[in-house]
């Protein structure tokens, strides 16, 4: 695997093809952010960011959202995939924020992951980009990123991913490091097809070379 010197100079590198690199979900308040961040969940940020105005002007704070009949949310939403669900979680999120958290979006892990519809990815996104509290939020691209560069060890799961970047990567490059692998993963580090004949890190990706000389 790489070391955590040779992770490091990875993440600067995707830095200079991606210097902006930041989250593609549009919202106005925290509250909202974590709303499409939940939305989000197996459906793209384009897709999320179309119905985002209507449903924040419709619900501009938890307390109205905390009141809302579930097929009117439905209606709101129901563009996205697995929308009957993430209706419930939005206005059940909404409630526990009235009840537990004073109409307040939490600044912890903890309690973040006590609201509904809110997993660890959720939190450590929300946390990064609301709060700039360190997290590094592991999705698909930064799996499928780590493992073919073999930051991490192939059999890693997602928690495991996570503890592993975060213990290679310094505390202050964490933020950084998780927009950058998934812009990485997005637009060179594809899925299918990855650019490997013209990607800045060939050198120290195994599977990359493999790909290269087999074509």
């Amino acid at each position: 695997m790489l070391s955590a010197e040779e992770c490091l100079k990875a993440i600067e590198i995707m830095g200079e093809s991606f210097p902006d690199a930041h989250s593609s979900l549009t919202a106005d308040t925290d509250f909202h952010f974590l709303l499409a961040v939940i939305m989000s969940a197996q459906t793209t940020d384009k897709a999320v960011n179309l119905l985002t105005p209507k449903l924040f002007e419709t619900y501009k704070t938890p307390y109205e959202l905390a009141k809302a009949d579930i097929n009117d949310v439905m209606s709101l939403i129901k563009t996205i995939g697995l929308y009957r669900n993430k209706a419930k979680y939005l206005v059940a999120c909404a409630q526990k924020i009235v009840s537990d958290f004073a109409g307040i979006v939490p600044q912890t892990r903890k309690e973040l992951m006590s609201l509904p519809g809110v997993g660890r990815k959720t939190a450590d996104v929300v946390l990064a980009e609301c709060f700039g509290i360190p997290a590094l939020a592991v999705d698909t691209h930064v799996t499928r990123v780590s493992k073919r560069l073999r930051m991490v060890a192939q059999s890693a799961d997602v928690l495991k991913i996570e503890r592993t970047l975060m213990k290679k990567l310094p505390e202050s490059v964490w933020i950084d490091a998780h927009f950058r692998m998934i812009y990485w993963g997005r637009y060179q580090c594809t899925a299918r097809s990855p650019k490997c004949e013209t990607c800045p890190l060939l050198g120290i990706c195994a599977e990359g070379k493999q790909r290269v000389k087999t074509n």
